[in-house]
This record gives structure tokens, C-alpha cells and sequence, in this order.
């Protein structure tokens, strides 16, 4: 493909290698993109039908919905971190597993409370 090339090897990725406080504040940027992304989505589609989901024909569309339906499980915060460190083996990395856990699901629950905090502003009048 054009534009594209390839890497002859592993890509390390390093999320901590400038420190915590680095990480605390891209998490808190990037929430704040998928909470507005996430209003903006709610207010421009239609009606979900999680039982329409696996029938939709186009798969950008398809993964919409999912996520849509994944930001609206209720307890979304604490079904990550399960998720992280039960299913995903976290508590297999000991301590660090435990925090890597938890801040993933800190990170899910700024994104639940900044859309919650976009839906209750009051909307500009056109």
C-alpha cells in the first residue's frame, strides 16, 4: 500500500517512561475528546438496537454501536478493571498489575463523568 511501510521487528511502547504525572495528564486529555466524541455520537444517531448489532452490513458503523454500547454498561469503571485484572491476568504482574488496573479504570470513569457533565450543560440556542 502506498504510504504505508512496515517495521522488521517488535514496536516497545513505553506509557510510563516520562512518569506518572505525564500519563495522569494525557488520560485526562484524551477522556475529555472521547466524552465529547461520545455526545456527539448520541446526539447525531439514531435509536440503538444491541440485537441489530451483529446483522449491520458496514463495520465502521458496526463498531460504533458496539463501543455505544459498551459507554452506556452501567458500572462501565468497574467492569474494566475486572476486565483488566481478572480476565487480562493483571493480578499476575503483582503490585504493578493492581495500578495498572485501577488507573485504566479511573481513565473510564472520567470519561463516564465528563459525559455526563456535557449532557446536563445547557445547549446553545441556534
Amino acid at each position: 500500500m502506498k504510504g504505508y511501510s512496515t517495521i522488521g521487528g517488535y514496536l516497545d511502547h513505553f506509557p510510563f517512561s516520562k512518569g506518572l504525572s505525564d500519563w495522569v495528564n494525557r488520560h485526562n486529555f484524551y477522556s475529555t475528546q472521547e466524552a465529547q466524541q461520545t455526545l456527539a455520537n448520541r446526539i447525531q444517531g439514531e435509536k440503538l438496537n444491541p440485537f441489530a448489532i451483529p446483522f449491520e452490513k458496514d463495520s465502521k458503523e458496526r463498531r460504533r454501536k458496539v463501543k455505544e454500547l459498551y459507554y452506556r454498561l452501567p458500572a462501565r469503571p468497574l467492569v474494566k478493571f475486572i476486565t483488566m485484572y481478572i480476565f487480562k491476568l493483571g493480578f499476575l504482574d503483582g503490585a504493578a498489575g493492581l495500578c495498572y488496573s485501577a488507573l485504566i479504570a479511573f481513565y473510564e470513569l472520567l470519561i463516564v463523568l465528563k459525559t455526563a457533565e456535557l449532557e446536563q450543560a445547557p445547549q446553545p440556542r441556534i
